[in-house]
């Protein structure tokens, strides 16, 4: 490996490693400075995303059960007083795909879970439950303020894949609510406010709607789920999706726009509801905040103002998405959603959308083994990635036949450090070497390097997944147990993280031993990069790390048929003599012009600039 080839791994690798930490900073400092801010406020209360202080899901809930009624506090509004509550029960709704529990109390979806997918403990998975899930419409009436949270709902009707829920005013008004299966895990939805637009007040032409998540846990690793859980939200006339921080406590509030949809979104499920013409009220709030304690993941929020229009029959028309983060899954939406897969921005999502993906996909249809599809995935990318790796190990392979040359120079030229640069690219352009050769090759393979790094923590098919000694590829493959946290490492031992290290060692060796001139320092860096990568990786799906192993394995193999086949070095040598022996005219660059024109103005003979 030459010099340059060198100073293009540690291009990589620098770009790599500082890729690393934007995507992935430690903010423990943050957290801890924010854990003491929310500190300030009641232990047994919640800021919500208008700012101000709430009841938890848990105290809330108990506070409704025993609140007296509100008819007897308020002023008459027109509508009689709403009779006393009833226990709560629930109705179900299922299919292949969904099961959904609806609540008497409020007629809310309080309970998802998917039938096709189990959480890490084999336990149903659950998107969200009763206990600690939240769906409300606020009407401001003209003397009171109904919630739908405290009116009890009766079914109506009902079928296979719909249920209708009312809730009728003992003096006249309705409200009822239609669930619906619409496929691909999407519900529609649609609440009729029946007689109520002269109780109604008329300065509130908006009803309030909230909805609340405190998101249960899925996955293995608690931290990086929490990592991953956001809200995101896309504007009606937009191309571009948002979303609120995924490390820290956050909220926004949003202004002046159609809204066309909000996804709580965790690891790898998202729940999202969908305004199909775009809400255009302003006052939306959104806000994601992180529990101290592990009883939930992360609490989602969100308050929409949704137009009210004093009609007779008033229509609210919605759509949920309850499912998996699978990319074709969401795509099929055509609503932008798939943007909540994670697989990076710029040339890295569209070297993931338009390659990685397809040649994925396609495999996985005829092979079901998902540790050989990326097995195979791995070869196909080598394959095209063949060219550029022979031109670095073609490049390796002169430069190391040039070391005698190079060593001569720099015992000529001593510790003049201009001048043995200037006679090393004579030495290149004589015989026709670019210094370049190995570097630039290098980050060709930068683009898919990362959207490797992108892919394989972001892709649900490798969910629960095993292979080997892996139970679950999208996640670490832990082979021991610490007892202990090891700073930056963990408490665990990932043995596909050190296979993937111990070949990145083996090979940085292999290359250092038959390499050009490399100093020391250079070379105490490339030892330490699969010490770091050991360090780095610990944590990281073990599919991602398979992945690397394997490129690693089959560069090996393709420089030795590189080298036992294809290239002959001793063909190579008498070229390159041959090339030495022909003239060259090293023109001086710009920048050599501009110290010849500085040199000329001060009386410098310019000949002892190109010396």
């Amino acid at each position: 490996m030459d010099r340059n080839s060198i100073i293009g791994y540690l291009l990589i690798f620098a770009i790599f490693a500082g890729y690393i930490f934007y995507t992935n900073k430690n903010l423990e400092e943050a957290r801890e400075i924010q854990r003491v801010e929310d500190s300030i406020a009641n232990a047994n209360s919640r800021t919500d995303s208008l700012g101000k202080e709430v009841p938890t899901l848990r105290a809330a809930q108990s506070d409704e059960n025993d609140s007296s009624d509100l008819s007897e506090t308020q002023p008459d509004s027109g509508i009689a007083a709403i009779e006393k509550t009833r226990p709560e029960s629930f109705y179900t709704l299922e299919n292949d795909q969904l099961k959904l529990r609806l609540s008497s109390k409020g007629g809310r979806v309080a309970e998802v879970s998917l039938p096709e997918y189990r959480a890490y403990d084999s336990s149903p998975l659950m998107l969200f439950t009763p206990e600690r899930s939240r769906f409300n419409f606020t009407l401001a009436l003209r003397n009171r303020v109904v919630r739908t949270q405290e009116l009890d709902f009766e079914v109506e009707d009902q079928s296979v894949n719909s249920i209708t829920l009312i809730h009728e005013f003992p003096e006249g008004g309705a409200i009822r609510q239609i669930y619906a299966f619409a496929g691909n895990y999407q519900v529609s939805y649609r609440m009729e406010l029946q007689d109520l637009q002269d109780k109604i007040a008329r300065k509130d032409n908006e009803i309030s709607l909230d909805w609340i998540v405190e998101a249960p846990r899925q996955e293995k690793d608690l931290k990086d789920e929490r990592n991953t859980c956001t809200v995101y939200y896309k504007y009606k006339n937009s191309d571009d999706v948002e979303h609120l921080s995924e490390t820290s406590d956050d909220e926004e509030s949003l202004k002046g726009a159609k809204l066309h949809w909000i996804g709580f979104k965790q690891k790898f499920f998202t729940s999202a509801i969908i305004f199909p013409e775009g809400e255009t009220e302003p006052g939306t709030e959104l806000s994601i905040r992180q529990p101290e304690s592990s009883e939930y993941v992360e609490q989602f929020s969100a308050t929409v103002g949704v137009p009210y229009h004093f009609e007779n029959k008033d229509v609210q028309e919605f759509t949920f998405y309850f499912g998996p983060n699978h990319y074709q899954t969401l795509k099929k939406l055509d609503i932008g959603i798939e943007r909540v897969v994670p697989l990076g921005r710029g040339i890295i999502r569209w070297v993931n959308k338009f390659a990685i993906i397809p040649i994925f996909n396609w495999l996985n249809n005829y092979f079901l083994n998902y540790g050989l599809i990326i097995l195979l995935l791995t070869l196909i990318i080598k394959g095209v990635l063949i060219f550029p790796m022979y031109k670095i190990y073609v490049s390796s392979a002169k430069m190391k036949l040039l070391k005698p040359d190079l060593d001569e120079i720099k015992e000529k030229t001593g510790g003049d450090m201009q001048k043995m640069q200037q006679e090393q690219m004579k030495l290149y352009k004589r015989a026709g070497v670019s210094p370049f050769g190995g570097c630039l090759p290098q980050l060709i393979q930068f683009p898919i390097l990362i959207a490797m790094f992108r892919f394989f923590p972001a892709s649900i098919e490798l969910r629960q997944k095993a292979f080997l000694w892996a139970e679950d590829l999208s996640t670490y493959d832990s082979i021991m147990e610490l007892g202990f946290k090891i700073p930056f490492y963990g408490d665990h031992i990932s043995l596909f993280t050190l296979l993937m290290a111990a070949s990145t060692f083996l090979y940085t060796m292999f290359n250092m031993q038959s390499s050009a001139a490399i100093n020391n320092q250079m070379k105490y860096i490339m030892y330490l990069m699969p010490v770091m990568l050991l360090v780095w990786f610990n944590s990281y799906a073990s599919g991602l790390s398979y992945y690397y192993f394997l490129a690693n394995m089959i560069t090996f193999g393709q420089n030795w048929v590189f080298k036992t086949f294809i290239v002959d070095d001793k063909k190579l040598h008498e070229q390159i003599q041959a090339n030495k022996k022909k003239k060259v005219n090293v023109k001086p660059s710009k920048f050599q012009k501009r110290l010849e024109e500085m040199a000329k103005k001060r009386g410098i003979d310019p000949k002892q600039i190109r010396r």
